[in-house]
């Protein structure tokens, strides 16, 4: 599996953000700008947490079974490619949904005067620093499922994850 890219995240993220921007001085023009969920940050967050969740459950896991404690669950390989895939998707979208809404708060930031836009544009920056978590914990996840570049590497009787 192809390890995730910083460049390619920032890029996604980027041009998302250009985009939305575009579009909301677009749509602004002809009426009124969609509003910023106010659960866009919160489901960011969440899968965050998640992501961090699992990224360290496999971590304690792997050290357990490395250092051969009686008892220790091993990390089945599926569950660990799974977790994997899952955070990377996450990776992928959290840059294009946090740029999006990125542009879209740099858009309201010319109109933080209004009440309404000033609570759009926190929405917007909450999903921003969410969107980073998320990445941030997607990143955590593929170096913990990391495979050694040495097999020699691997302690005796471990099994690659």
């Amino acid at each position: 599996m192809k390890q995730l890219h910083l460049g390619v995240l920032a890029g996604i993220f980027v041009a998302a953000g250009v985009l939305s921007w575009a579009a909301a001085r677009l749509w602004d023009s002809f009426g009124t700008l969609p509003a910023v969920p106010l659960a866009a940050p919160i489901v960011l967050a969440v899968i965050a947490a998640v992501l961090a969740a699992t990224a360290l459950s496999i971590r304690s896991r792997l050290k357990a079974q490395r250092e051969r404690r009686p008892g220790a669950k091993g990390v089945e390989p599926l569950m660990a490619a799974r977790a994997l895939v899952f955070g990377q998707a996450s990776a992928l979208v959290a840059a294009l949904v946090s740029g999006m809404y990125g542009g879209v708060g740099v858009f309201l930031l010319g109109s933080l005067d209004i009440p309404a836009r000033r609570d759009q544009a926190i929405y917007a920056g909450a999903s921003v620093v969410a969107g980073i978590a998320v990445i941030a914990a997607a990143l955590f996840l593929e170096r913990v499922c990391k495979l050694p570049d040495d097999p020699e590497a691997l302690a005796p009787g471990a099994t690659p994850h």
